[in-house]
């Protein structure tokens, strides 16, 4: 166990969270983390995978890499988008599986921290592509609680695939509840 990850168990334990665990890691998956309500989610978020002793990385806007924060946010797994490119970003991100032997990209579904309809469906075409799990992350501040659901392979049958795992989300409380919508 390192030093960043008795760091980040001793923050969360003092904060007052709980965590929950799957039994084992993929050697690559893409994370599905909701509710996305507050920047807070990202601090929470990666506490809890430096608590696991885990690297992942994060896609985040192509806008936030500037000096010195793309040093930063380097460091911290960062992945620039440019949404303004032709170039799909599940395409973009399915090519980097490939060429990792080890590789997790954490994803918002919601796509912002403001209220929305309906989720992106990133998250799970990158994983259909790239053929690997998704892992179903939470963070729920009503109960103090951040871990994963489970393990979930696409069948390929998106729609009924995104309905079931929305419907695991349906008790979870963001920072700001009102800007989660199931």
């Amino acid at each position: 166990m390192s030093l960043i990850s008795v760091i980040s168990k001793t923050i969360l334990r003092i904060a007052g969270w709980k965590t929950f665990d799957l039994a084992g890691e993929p050697s690559k998956s893409v994370i599905c983390v909701a509710p996305h309500t507050s920047n807070w989610d990202f601090v929470i978020g990666k506490l809890f995978y430096l608590a696991l002793n885990r690297k992942s990385f994060f896609l985040i806007k192509n806008e936030w890499f500037f000096f010195p924060f793309n040093i930063l946010f380097k460091a911290m797994g960062g992945i620039p988008v440019d949404r303004k490119k032709r170039l799909s970003i599940t395409h973009q991100v399915a090519e980097e599986f490939k060429r990792r032997d080890s590789f997790h990209v954490a994803v918002t579904p919601e796509g912002t921290r403001k209220p929305v309809e309906s989720w992106k469906r990133g998250f799970y075409y990158i994983a259909v592509k790239a053929n690997v799990p998704i892992v179903l992350a939470f963070i729920d501040y009503s109960k103090k609680e951040c871990g994963f659901f489970k393990l979930f392979h696409p069948t390929g049958d998106t729609e009924n695939d995104i309905k079931y795992i929305k419907s695991l989300y349906k008790d979870v409380t963001g920072y700001y509840p009102e800007n989660f919508i199931i």
